[in-house]
């Protein structure tokens, strides 16, 4: 097995027993980086320089002292949202070309500081207003989307490229690209990572987190990145747990909830095996599984649509009117749509919203659930040249409408929701199954996702598109 092949869990674990150097590593990502991002095209902009120089000095810091944290070494990559001192930060668009950042994002902070490596910014769909990740292929099949729109930070981790990286997600973006590239992603509960210096789509909505391929590996990220910072209005002071110790074991004592409306009005039929499957395999684990009716769940489209096209329409006002040719045509045309948006209908959408938040808490409570089970997505990967998703029931609707529809109910609640792989299509492409916790519970979460990848080996395959 080649350094590359590690999941970051495995990669630390050598590290620290002196079997592995962080060079090596690098060496190992760096070449993987050659052979596949010709065809891949996940990184923004990649700075393998500094990557170089700094798995030397962890190298030469781990050879002193030992490593001062999990992530000591650890070569990942930054969605292109996010600032990194140095190093063009553009949200992949022209609009910002040429734009260097100034200082660090907390996450890149946070992640520097525990001694990571980091390899470059990964793509996004521009500014992060889509699913598609246009200039990024998926590495399970070449021909489709990689999701969005942290696509690139997924296509980097499938194909090998890194180890671990960041993601953001307002409508399903660290989720939707997990499950398409068969890695793993955790949306946090809305105010546990911070996102200072990290471009907004949508500020009521936006959250940052962890994207790897196992659940222990998002663990381990999540460990660092959490916590509360000032800088951040939507920040909260709330204790970090150890994260790692709620790993493994089994299930018995948790209540889960599926619901039985909602997730399930358009679906693929492989999706939804794979789902029942995955249900299965966690009950067997020795989990209590509660059937559960969500709240208003004819709401939560248009609820999230109100909200996110708005506050994005606002914070693109001048830009948009500065540089209005310099958008790609879909992300042009949702902010101009933004601008005809009543204020009216944004607080109506606001408030309800609270509804939504109201009863999904009663919902836990009355129930007595640790997590609610879903698929993340209803459908596979879409061939980039036909964005639209065709469904058992001959209807058909466009990519952005079928991933955020299963994505929305973790943004509008702000709880944290876990993406893990859970089987493949006839086709071979990945699926996935979302975990939707209690408040800040993301130990919580980790648990079950933990105890469901043990029993099946779905985070193991390797992508089949690749040269």
């Amino acid at each position: 097995m080649q350094p590359h092949e590690l999941t970051l869990t495995e990669a630390s674990a050598a590290i620290a027993a002196g079997e592995l150097s962080p060079v090596e590593l690098t060496d190992s990502v760096i070449g993987q980086i050659e052979r596949h991002e010709g065809q891949v095209h996940a990184f923004a902009e990649l700075t393998l320089d500094s990557a170089r120089g700094a798995a030397k000095e962890a190298e030469s810091q781990i050879s002193a002292g030992g490593p001062r944290n999990p992530l000591h070494g650890i070569p990942v990559g930054i969605k292109d949202l996010c600032d990194t001192e140095g190093v063009a930060a553009t949200s992949s668009s022209r609009t910002r070309a040429g734009r260097i950042a100034t200082s660090d994002s907390a996450v890149s902070a946070r992640l520097r500081a525990a001694g990571a490596v980091l390899m470059g910014q990964t793509h996004t769909h521009e500014y992060a207003y889509g699913v598609m990740t246009p200039t990024t292929h998926n590495p399970w099949d070449l021909s489709r989307t990689p999701g969005g729109s942290s696509g690139g930070s997924g296509a980097a981790l499938a194909s090998r490229m890194v180890l671990g990286a960041i993601g953001t997600d307002t409508g399903g973006s660290i989720r939707i690209p997990s499950a398409l590239n068969g890695t793993t992603g955790l949306k946090p509960t809305y105010g546990r990572v911070s996102r200072q210096g990290i471009t907004s789509l949508c500020w009521a909505l936006d959250h940052a987190g962890p994207m790897a391929r196992t659940v222990g590996d998002v663990a381990l990220l999540l460990q660092v990145l959490a916590g509360h910072d000032p800088r951040d209005p939507g920040s909260v002071d709330e204790p970090v747990p150890d994260y790692a110790a709620a790993l493994g074991g089994d299930l018995a004592g948790v209540t889960l909830g599926v619901p039985t409306n909602y997730y399930f009005d358009h679906i693929e039929p492989d999706v939804e095996a794979a789902f029942r499957s995955a249900v299965g395999t966690i009950e067997a684990s020795g989990a209590t599984i509660r059937e559960v009716e969500l709240p208003l769940g004819h709401t939560y489209m248009p609820v999230e649509y109100g909200i996110l096209v708005a506050e994005a329409s606002a914070y693109h006002q001048d830009t948009l009117r500065e540089k209005a040719d310099l958008y790609e045509p879909d992300v042009r045309a949702l902010l101009e749509v933004g601008e005809l948006l009543y204020a009216t209908d944004y607080i109506r959408a606001l408030r309800v919203r609270e509804l939504i938040k109201q009863g999904w808490r009663e919902l836990y409570e009355a129930a007595g659930l640790t997590a609610v089970l879903a698929p993340t997505l209803g459908a596979v990967a879409v061939r980039t040249d036909d964005p639209m998703v065709r469904w058992p029931d001959g209807t058909e609707e466009p990519a952005i409408d079928a991933y955020v529809t299963t994505s929305a109910p973790g943004n509008l609640t702000g709880l944290p929701a876990l993406s893990v792989p859970s089987g493949f299509d006839r086709q071979g492409l990945p699926i996935g199954m979302q975990i939707i916790g209690r408040p800040f519970d993301e130990a919580g979460v980790l648990h079950v996702g933990s105890v469901f990848e043990a029993a099946t080996d779905f985070a193991n395959r390797m992508p089949t598109g690749l040269a």
